[in-house]
């Protein structure tokens, strides 16, 4: 995805439309060099098929995609270090494997964490590696505390929606942007998401597969949405099970659930709207 300028509405200031990439048959056929590319762009705005506004990139969307992607790496980060941490132990005297290996995660760590210094590198591993993995706890923990602030400051309704959880929702916020007037509906809100259905019908088989396209990010949070409302919103159990004796599979179920929490999510984004008031009025 590019972006193309087009006719500027002040000398100042050009306006930006988001241009999807070339088509991949015409692709193989013409190569690719920038001049194909930006021809390609150019005749995309040029005849309409390209009118989506992009995300702007300041605002709360933008702060959270950093604190996003600064968490992801932590908690990749601690993962890894714990798999090592396990992985050291194997090696290291019986009897203090045996004295580890009866103790949970979080206690294993601070106690491997508090090991005597010694002359052994296998444990001068096992203890770097658990104080790094408590440092790095401490940065996932700071991360969500200042997602969820963010959050509760700007978009403090989307976490009233239930099986909303900061995570998911700041994946939700960052896929709309800053600018979600910038979506045309709610339609065009779950094209985005990757939830729109995608007609699969054939002969007498009417039938609606899932959309493998769209923010993925987005999509994996609705369905962790999705996967926490079967579990503990009554509602929404009840419309499995009214699906299911329709015979539908619970693949297809999830993805109609999928649709429309992106509709009840893209009312959560938008601006309100301010109220008339009356001339009359005092």
């Amino acid at each position: 995805m590019c972006s193309a300028g087009s006719t500027p509405t002040t000398p100042d200031a050009v306006q930006v439309v988001e241009v999807n990439q070339p088509d991949r048959a015409t692709r193989r056929k013409r190569g690719k060099t920038d001049a194909v590319d930006a021809e390609a762009a150019a005749r995309a705005v040029l005849s309409g098929r390209a009118d989506v506004i992009p995300k702007s990139g300041e605002g709360p969307a933008a702060d959270m995609r950093v604190l996003r992607l600064a968490k992801e790496s932590a908690v990749k980060a601690r993962t890894q270090a714990k798999n090592q941490l396990k992985a050291v132990l194997l090696g290291v005297d019986p009897e203090l494997r045996e004295a580890l290996s009866s103790l949970s995660n979080t206690a294993l760590i601070a106690t491997c964490a508090d090991l005597p210094d010694g002359d052994d590198a296998a444990v001068f591993t096992i203890r770097l590696l658990a104080r790094r993995i408590q440092q790095l706890t401490t940065e996932v923990k700071e991360l969500a505390r200042r997602t969820t602030k963010a959050l509760r400051c700007w978009h403090p309704q989307l976490l009233d929606v239930i099986g909303v959880g900061p995570d998911s929702a700041a994946a939700l916020l960052i896929a709309a942007g800053d600018n979600p007037e910038r979506l045309a509906s709610e339609a065009s809100f779950a094209a985005l998401c990757g939830v729109s259905p995608v007609e699969q019908s054939s002969g007498k088989t009417q039938r609606r597969r899932l959309n493998r396209g769209g923010n993925r990010q987005a999509n994996a949070a609705l369905y962790r949405i999705v996967i926490t409302r079967l579990r503990r919103d009554a509602r929404t159990r009840l419309y499995l099970e009214r699906r299911t004796k329709q015979g539908m599979s619970k693949r297809e179920i999830i993805r109609c659930l999928k649709r429309y929490v992106a509709r009840e999510i893209y009312g959560q984004l938008q601006p309100p709207t301010p109220l008339a008031v009356s001339p009359s009025a005092p």
